[in-house]
Formats: C-alpha cells, sequence, structure tokens
C-alpha cells in the first residue's frame, strides 16, 4: 500500500497529465489525505510540484554513456524531446516557468550530464568550442524545439532532426582522419584531457596550464 507520500505525489502527476488544475483541494482529495500531511511533507504546493517534476524529470536523464559521443549526444536529444512529448506537462512545469537570473535546480543535472558528454568529445578533437558554450547553445535549441513540437498537432520530427544536426554542427567538428587540427581544437582536447587526468601537476599548474589552453582555444 502507498504511503501518504507518494499518493500525494501520483495524485499531482495524474492532475498534470490529464490537464487539470493542480489545487492543494484537489491534490489531497485525489490521494485521500488532509492539507497539513501535504505541507509535513512537500512545504507548500509549489514544494509538490517541484517534487512531481523532479520525479518525472529523472526518469530520462539516468542515462549510461555508450562510448561514442556524437552518438550519446543525438540520443540524448532525441530522448529530451520524447519526453516532453510524452509528458507536456512535467515538461511545461520544468520549462516553462523560468525566471530571471535563476536557473532550475531540478534541470540542472541534465545540463550538467550534457556538458560531461562534450567534455568527452573534446577529448576525442571533436569540439569547436568549449564544452560549457557548447553545451550551452545545443541545450537551447534541444528545448527550444520539443517546446516547439509539443505545440504542433503533428509533431515534425524532421524539424527535430535538422535543428539537432545544425546545433551540434555549430559547436563540433565532423569526424575526419583529413581534417586538420587547429589551435583552438588541440587547446580544448589537450584541456579536456588534462581534466580528466592531471597525473603530476599540481592544483597550481593545473590552474594555470587550463587558463592558458583557455586563452588558445578562444
Amino acid at each position: 500500500m502507498q504511503n501518504a507520500k507518494d499518493r500525494l505525489l501520483l495524485a499531482a502527476a495524474e492532475l498534470l497529465e490529464s490537464g487539470g488544475t493542480l489545487s492543494t483541494r484537489a491534490a489531497c482529495e485525489r490521494a485521500g489525505v488532509q492539507a497539513p500531511t501535504l505541507y509535513h511533507h512537500f512545504g507548500s504546493k509549489q514544494g509538490l510540484i517541484d517534487a512531481v517534476a523532479n520525479h518525472g524529470f529523472t526518469q530520462y536523464t539516468a542515462v549510461e554513456n555508450s562510448g561514442d559521443p556524437l552518438d550519446d549526444l543525438r540520443q540524448g536529444w532525441d530522448r529530451h524531446v520524447l519526453f516532453g512529448l510524452e509528458h507536456p506537462s512535467f515538461y511545461g512545469l520544468l520549462y516553462g516557468r523560468a525566471e530571471p537570473g535563476k536557473p532550475c535546480a531540478v534541470t540542472a543535472p541534465a545540463h550538467a550530464a550534457l556538458r560531461e558528454r562534450f567534455t568527452a568529445a573534446a577529448t576525442q578533437g571533436l569540439l569547436k568550442v568549449p564544452a560549457a558554450d557548447a553545451a550551452e547553445q545545443v541545450f537551447a535549441a534541444n528545448v527550444g524545439i520539443t517546446l516547439t513540437l509539443i505545440t504542433q498537432p503533428e509533431p515534425d520530427f524532421g524539424l527535430s532532426e535538422r535543428v539537432r544536426e545544425a546545433a551540434l554542427a555549430g559547436v563540433l567538428h565532423t569526424p575526419s582522419t583529413d581534417a586538420p587540427a587547429t589551435r583552438a581544437s588541440a587547446a580544448l582536447t589537450l584541456r579536456a584531457l588534462v581534466g580528466n587526468d592531471p597525473g603530476d601537476l599540481t592544483p597550481g599548474e593545473n590552474a594555470l596550464l587550463g587558463e592558458l589552453l583557455d586563452r588558445l582555444a578562444r
């Protein structure tokens, strides 16, 4: 039998997915509890909403790396889009209530995972820009196309694929044995490799090398 906290999470999720109004009263009635129980577990209605969004979001972020950064980035993009289409209410909670200067704490782990994927791409000499910049650009495009497809009567997955490839092309070199390395790409590659394995460098040496490589990568 579910405990009161789980029943509240399920009730709130069902109300959101059905397009209903998520009020404190509606959630409590559906879960069969009194309002003080909601406040005890979640502090407020917003606390309940955040918990529901976090639970839904973690369903698609826990994915292992395949070892192929480019393939992981493509699959990650597609999973993001599908999650938004399958859970539009959750997605609206995550990305539709932005506050100026206040990053979403719930989506931060996904953003960090994207930076890690681009760092992995950097170790293979694929990055045109720093991993953090690449993550920002692709993340913004991924969210934008997902919100666009949610509003379409028939989601255009071809549009998503075209936007995906354009976004990746803007930050990644196409793998090719004939492509000459540039100073910037070499610096980005070394930056990622040293970040993963600093060897015998002291913290001060590591910081100085990182600063120099960042300058060379610009």
